[in-house]
């Protein structure tokens, strides 16, 4: 995320909530919904003070970082209210799994939202620029350095066209998929996102 966005404490409507608003936690990238739990003034100013997402804890009657004891905290990248000031959306980079049961989400059972898994990817292919070339295909083609991956690219987006002009549907579906993944590994390989490419449709949406 390119902005940290922080809600002013002084701005919530405390008084109607008694004094604890519900937080609903997000990925930051993927978009995910990753828990609910409720906030106290004094919780929201510990999150926004140690960067790691706090709660007031009702069973234990305590304030509670999440992660406190696993290490699986949820670093803070954004707090936003709603129309009402009366409840907060929180966007998150979870560090280990959310969930008490060793799931990415305690929402789990819910349908993803589709495009949130190049998200996921992107983060996968991030994670193999250091690995071992003999690992995987995506580590030999870092190794191989810019002009290999572009090549992939090229060729890829050769196959799009080809495909498109078949009118081979499926083909066109595996083609393109082929073309986003050597896409998404040549940002990588250059130290840009996905998220840049997003911001760039944005600014010329404007």
């Amino acid at each position: 995320m390119t902005e940290m966005k922080i809600v002013d404490p002084n701005r919530l409507d405390w008084e109607k909530t008694d004094g604890m608003i519900p937080a609903i936690v997000q990925h930051a990238f993927t978009g995910e919904i990753l828990m609910q739990g409720y906030m106290t003034r004094e919780a929201l100013e510990k999150t926004i003070e140690t960067g790691h997402v706090t709660f007031f804890s009702r069973s234990k009657g305590r304030l509670w970082t999440k992660g406190e004891t696993s290490g699986h905290v949820l670093q803070l990248r954004a707090i936003t209210t709603d129309c009402d000031n009366d409840s907060l959306l929180i966007a998150a980079d979870p560090i280990g799994p959310t969930c008490h049961r060793g799931c990415p989400s305690c929402f789990d059972e819910h349908p993803a939202l589709p495009l949130a898994f190049l998200a996921e990817l992107e983060q996968i292919l991030a994670g193999r620029k250091s690995a071992d070339p003999e690992s995987s295909y995506t580590a030999r083609l870092y190794a191989k350095g810019t002009k290999r991956i572009a090549q992939k690219v090229g060729e890829e987006g050769v196959e799009v066209a080809l495909a498109a002009m078949a009118k081979d549907r499926n083909e066109l579906i595996n083609e393109s998929a082929d073309l986003l993944y050597h896409l998404t590994v040549l940002l990588q390989n250059e130290g840009l996102q996905l998220a840049d490419v997003v911001n760039c449709l944005k600014e010329r949406h404007k």
